[in-house]
């Protein structure tokens, strides 16, 4: 018995303790091989934007705050299709070298910075999701949120067909308080007679909530980059070299970005309400 006990040792022995030989001395162990550091591209997906190296410009309320009210925006999303990318690109580096204090717009990286390096220019800037505005965006109270949700799904059930939206124009445009300027691409006419009815029917559900209606003669866009203040000048001056620009790198002559209706939003703060939504 006493020659199994020392042969199994007892429950309480230390499995971690080095395991010894004849004479007492441990027995040597191998020396860990330490591997080099894996690369630093292993490190990033893919896809990997560093955003940190970006410029970034600052915010300005369109409105100002006031506790309890919630900014309300109604408007279609549109995403830009892949074909549409390539070309685009080619544009907003046109843009950046005619106007380098231009943003891109929601992310507010600078698009100078975005230029240098196509992948970021098209993730960070075109990858996005865009919106035609249906109404104003104002500021409401929590109590007027459900209702006016509400009203504006019934507006809206019949809404069941889609339709195809022309952004065929480069334009500029300037906030109320001419605190930003933006430079967007316009309906003028494929989808223009359909979203000027949408913006109607919102009009009257903003009209019954005593909310500011859209503007009288609406010209629905896409907003792409912005820059603060009025730079109208700029601007305007831009839109006319991008179009002449835009027309020598072009082999056919329908080349418009289009993009098929299929759903409005309503963003009431940060949540995300579905209006009407087309089935594919």
């Amino acid at each position: 018995m006493d020659a199994l006990m020392a042969n199994y040792g007892s429950d309480s022995d230390d499995d971690n303790e080095p395991a010894t030989v004849a004479g007492g001395a441990p027995e040597p162990q191998e020396a860990s091989v330490l591997l080099p550091p894996p690369p630093l591209d292993l490190l990033q997906p893919p896809n990997f934007v560093d955003y940190s190296t970006i410029a970034q410009g600052s915010r300005i309320r369109s409105f100002p705050h006031v506790e309890g009210n919630y900014a309300l925006h109604v408007y279609i999303p549109v995403v830009i299709p892949f074909n549409a990318r390539k070309q685009l690109t080619l544009v907003m580096r046109r843009a950046a070298s005619l106007v380098p204090d231009l943003y891109a717009v929601d992310a507010d990286y600078a698009l100078s910075e975005l230029c240098k390096d196509e992948q970021k220019l098209e993730k960070v800037l075109l990858g996005r999701e865009f919106h035609v505005s249906l109404g104003r965006t104002v500021g409401i109270q929590v109590h007027q949120i459900d209702s006016l949700v509400a009203m504006l799904r019934q507006k809206f059930q019949s809404q069941q067909r889609r339709y195809w939206m022309e952004f065929n124009k480069w334009e500029h445009f300037v906030n109320d308080d001419s605190t930003r300027s933006f430079l967007s691409l316009e309906v003028t006419r494929t989808g223009l007679p359909e979203i000027s009815k949408q913006i109607h029917m919102v009009d009257e559900v903003y009209r019954l909530h005593g909310l500011p209606e859209f503007y009288k003669n609406p010209r629905p866009h896409i907003s792409l980059a912005w820059a603060l203040g009025d730079v109208s000048s700029k601007l305007k001056q831009a839109t006319k070299e991008i179009e002449k620009f835009e027309n020598s790198i072009i082999s056919s002559k329908n080349c418009n970005l289009r993009c098929n209706f299929s759903r409005i939003v309503c963003k009431v703060g940060k949540k995300v309400y579905d209006i009407c939504k087309i089935g594919d």
